[in-house]
């Protein structure tokens, strides 16, 4: 599994690879198996986790990939060096304007990543 700083205070899903501040960030691909452990490690270990995935179909496919509720929410999010954050990343960019289905998704492909701040 990949390695969690142990000092990261919460997890948030991301549905892109973004960079929200000025800093020293890691990303990490991870397999659907090892997002689903670090959910679980959050989780059990009563720590922050929330989500600034602004679309409904993304938001939908991510629970059901990791059986953890990832409710669509449109916040600002910046990432503090205590913030782990879980990236939705799809494998080719979608076309201007288009707002794509579950299915779509699926069908453009994605990875899951962990992108982590150290500065």
């Amino acid at each position: 599994m990949k390695k969690i700083p142990t000092d990261a205070k919460s997890l948030t899903f991301l549905n892109a690879a973004i960079i929200t501040a000025h800093g020293t960030f890691k990303f990490q691909k991870l397999l659907l198996k090892e997002a689903r452990e670090i959910v679980a490690e959050f989780k059990d270990g009563n720590r922050k986790i929330q989500s600034a995935i602004g679309h409904a179909a993304t938001a939908e496919l991510m629970t059901m990939l990791l059986k953890f509720p990832v409710p669509q929410n449109r916040i600002d999010f910046v990432q503090r060096t205590e913030d782990a954050a879980l990236v939705f990343k799809l494998k080719k960019r979608a076309p201007e304007g288009v707002v794509l289905t579950r299915e779509e998704l699926e069908e453009i492909g994605y990875e899951l990543g962990l992108l982590t701040r150290s500065a």
